[in-house]
């Protein structure tokens, strides 16, 4: 009786459950706008009420494109670029050996312990043998020794000074090193920063002219059927129409090109959305700040001085040879046949011991003399160096200014050509409307118009890049 009992109850849940998921169902249809459609008798009867979940793909949530100043993008470049990478990890390890070579000055200790077993001297008698406390070997002092004993060294010469020097210079040199790669890191990305942004300018250009050109070839279409203009301007239109649209696709794959070539340096994934801020216009600083800061602050220069000391270091090194070396030694511990601080008979084990010696140089078959020279040699070569870089900063200091110079004074004239190219173009069109042109005027109007605004953007860049040379060279970054 309580088995049945049991089984109505579930049946009766069963079927409960059901029709809340059939009223479930019905609800989810009537909030999507559908009418639900009611089952038949026979098809309630024959078939379970069965449930359908509809899964919908959900809306994908569009990333905005993350806005890049030229700080910005400096910033990101010199987490990311290996080479620039690679010189601060040299300039970290220069400090470091600095550090050693500085520690290299100051005594070190040592906590020496050593056990040690030596067999002992043995006396054969006649039918027994005795054994000594002396070990057989003389240079031993016990049969067990045990030494525990801090040990303090000192080592005090020239040549350890002159390694102080070298890692200074050194330090100096890596850290000069660092600031070349950062300023060229940071050139590059004003490069190819200013060449995204006007890759994108002559891509708006290219889209208008293409634009332009479509609109001239319909006006050439209509003017031919009201037999106004012959077929033969039909044609022309129709070329220059074609080129223009082989202009963009061109124009809209470099600037595909120069926007990849940037976010290489800016993210880890190349292909991440961003606009460019257009940094603002700066004014050219005068010759003489611009001298002034190159004198102070040209790390190619600082790196030239750097390797000038580390040769003098090398050469002071390697005169140091000449000289005797003094070392000292503190010993503090004990040095006996039992590992205790007082021995038998309250022998005292624990004591101390000082030695001082002074290695004096005699012969070395002119090895040091040749060192010598050698460092003298390599030190010459360095001096020639820094003498060509201090040349070759004037000289490319006058270039560089002058390119910038340059490059400013044009900007107003490529304005004035684009605003002049624009105008010309509105008039032959006019001209050619009104019957007074040719279609000829009109697409060398069309080129120059083009041509213009494409000189605008290089020069542009051209002079961007001319003031990044110009603070690579005064460190004003």
């Amino acid at each position: 009786m309580g088995y049945i009992i049991r089984t109505v109850e579930r049946r009766r849940r069963s079927r409960l459950v059901s029709r809340a998921l059939i009223l479930s169902a019905a609800s989810i249809v009537y909030a999507n706008g559908q009418t639900p459609v009611e089952p038949t008798a026979q098809e309630s009867a024959t078939h379970p009420p069965s449930v359908t979940i509809t899964l919908t793909a959900s809306t994908p949530v569009s990333i905005p494109p993350v806005s890049i100043t030229l700080d910005e993008a400096i910033r990101r470049a010199e987490a990311s670029e290996p080479t620039y990478a690679t010189s601060a990890a040299e300039s970290r390890v220069s400090a470091l050996d600095r550090s050693i070579a500085r520690g290299g000055l100051l005594p070190r200790v040592v906590y020496h312990n050593q056990a040690s077993y030596t067999q002992s001297q043995s006396s054969a008698g006649q039918g027994s043998s005795t054994k000594s406390s002396s070990p057989r070997f003389v240079a031993n002092n016990s049969v067990r020794e045990y030494t525990s004993q801090a040990v303090v060294n000192e080592t005090l010469g020239l040549g350890q000074l002159a390694g102080v020097h070298r890692a200074d210079a050194e330090a100096a040199r890596s850290a000069a090193e660092l600031e070349i790669a950062r300023r060229g890191l940071v050139a590059a990305v004003t490069g190819l920063f200013t060449e995204s942004i006007a890759a994108d300018n002559k891509l708006v250009v290219a889209e208008r002219a293409h634009v332009e050109a479509a609109d001239f070839s319909s006006l050439t279409g209509k003017r031919e059927a009201a037999r106004e203009a012959a077929h033969a301007d039909v044609v022309k239109a129709q070329l220059a129409e074609q080129q223009r649209q082989r202009d963009w696709m061109d124009a809209k794959v470099a600037a595909e090109k120069a926007r990849l070539e940037l976010a290489v340096l800016l993210f880890t994934d190349p292909r991440t959305p961003f606009t460019l801020v257009r940094p603002a216009a700066a004014e050219l600083p005068s010759r003489g700040e611009v001298e002034q800061a190159a004198a102070k602050n040209n790390p190619e220069l600082k790196s030239a001085l750097a390797s000038l000391r580390v040769s003098d270091a090398d050469v002071q090194a390697a005169r140091a040879a000449y000289l005797p070396d003094l070392g000292l030694n503190v010993t503090y511990g004990i040095d006996a046949p039992q590992f205790a601080v007082n021995g038998p008979d309250n022998v005292r084990n624990l004591g101390y011991s000082a030695s001082v010696s002074l290695d004096i140089p005699v012969w070395d078959w002119l090895s040091t003399q040749h060192k010598v020279k050698q460092g003298e040699i390599r030190r010459n070569a360095v001096r020639v160096a820094l003498t060509a870089t201090q040349r070759r900063l004037v000289a490319r200091l006058d270039e560089v200014y002058s390119e910038a110079l340059t490059a400013r004074d044009q900007l107003d004239s490529l304005d004035a050509s684009v605003a002049t190219a624009t105008e010309s173009l509105r008039l032959t069109k006019m001209r050619y409307t009104g019957g007074e042109a040719s279609v000829l005027e009109v697409v060398d109007a069309q080129n120059a118009f083009v041509s213009a605004e494409n000189a605008r953007e290089d020069g542009w860049v051209r002079y961007q890049a001319a003031r990044a040379d110009l603070q690579t060279l005064t460190g004003t970054m």
